[in-house]
């Protein structure tokens, strides 16, 4: 039997399945929505692939009733985490007036539902992470036990957005986790040449906090210094950056091609540290997942995307006029 790193987190067999359930759904409506795309039927995607695994681990270590998410674009995991369903995030690829995000009206990957206390983002990068300050301030005003959990590209860890929020929340131990989703790139410029240090969580010092970088491609190692990070901030003693190592293993965006600034080698050998893969390996060691099991579990949510997509794809428009509420007041 392999190390069941599992039971030392805490985590039951039922919760690590559904971990991995979360994964796989965000994998494969990602998937589905390169194929609408491509097929012209739905304008852009920004992919979540490669990152699943820091999503889920580190949504799963928040309490989903009382802490504020606000997720960058990528976070399809965090988001159906915090109870997301398939077919809201499809109504946003359509663009359709049901889209909770919007009504139709942003491009996908700015995630807003209030009553998730998923927090909307905007198009200029790292803009979320003061907002992420100002509601843990708002919180311990109000001295409620919550936490808010803000994530952002290691690109986005250069923006005068992250350098001021990480400043103000380690000045007055505010309760909020930052934690960059490290993919190697920011569009098309590697690592080395955005960042001087050896490592994001290296900035940590500066402001007081701790810093960890984490193997992103492992959900366990994900939740326990997520936790952790929480669970800090819930006594008080402030917040803590986490960076999250894994690989994009798309392009940007659909709009991108990566085959101008990465080796194909490069990616391909990314793909075999492949989350959902290793972390199916992990499930099926333990005894937690046969292959008959995971079958099952893709045919289910294969079922829920297919559903999803006809829903999302048949749901009416927003009305043009549409474009006009919430602009300007109305008497």
């Amino acid at each position: 039997m392999a190390e069941n790193r599992h039971a030392a987190l805490g985590l039951s067999d039922e919760k690590v399945l559904d971990m991995y359930e979360t994964m796989l759904l965000a994998r494969r409506l990602d998937e589905r929505m390169w194929l609408l795309n491509r097929a012209g039927k739905i304008p852009f995607v920004i992919s979540c692939q490669g990152q699943e695994a820091a999503q889920v681990g580190a949504a799963f270590a928040l309490d989903r009733e009382k802490d504020y998410v606000l997720p960058y674009y990528r976070d399809m995991g965090v988001v159906l985490t915090f109870g997301m369903t398939a077919k809201d995030l499809m109504l946003s690829g359509f663009a359709k007036a049901e889209d909770p995000n919007s009504g139709g009206r942003q491009m996908p990957g700015h995630f807003g539902q209030k009553k998730n206390r998923i927090v909307t983002g905007s198009s200029p990068v790292t803009t979320q992470v003061p907002h992420a300050v100002g509601i843990a301030l708002a919180g311990k005003m109000e001295k409620k036990d919550l936490v808010t959990f803000v994530t952002f590209g290691e690109g986005s860890s250069n923006q005068g957005d992250f350098h001021e929020g990480a400043n103000f929340a380690g000045v007055h131990k505010l309760p909020v986790i930052f934690m960059v989703e490290n993919n190697k790139y920011a569009i098309s410029i590697p690592y080395e040449r955005q960042v001087a240090a050896e490592k994001v969580s290296d900035r940590a010092i500066g402001y007081g906090m701790p810093g960890v970088t984490v193997d992103g491609n492992d959900p366990l190692e994900v939740y326990k210094v997520v936790k952790e990070a929480a669970d800090r901030g819930r006594r008080g003693e402030g917040p803590t950056l986490v960076e999250a190592v894994s690989y994009r293993l798309t392009p940007h965006s659909s709009d991108d091609d990566d085959r101008s600034y990465r080796a194909p080698d490069e990616v391909a050998q990314a793909k075999t540290k492949d989350p959902i893969i290793t972390f199916g390996a992990y499930l099926k060691e333990n005894g937690i997942m046969n292959d008959e099991s995971e079958k099952e579990i893709n045919d289910r949510i294969m079922k829920l995307v297919n559903e999803a997509t006809d829903y999302a794809e048949n749901a009416p428009y927003a009305e043009p006029e549409h474009a006009l509420k919430y602009v300007y007041a109305e008497e």
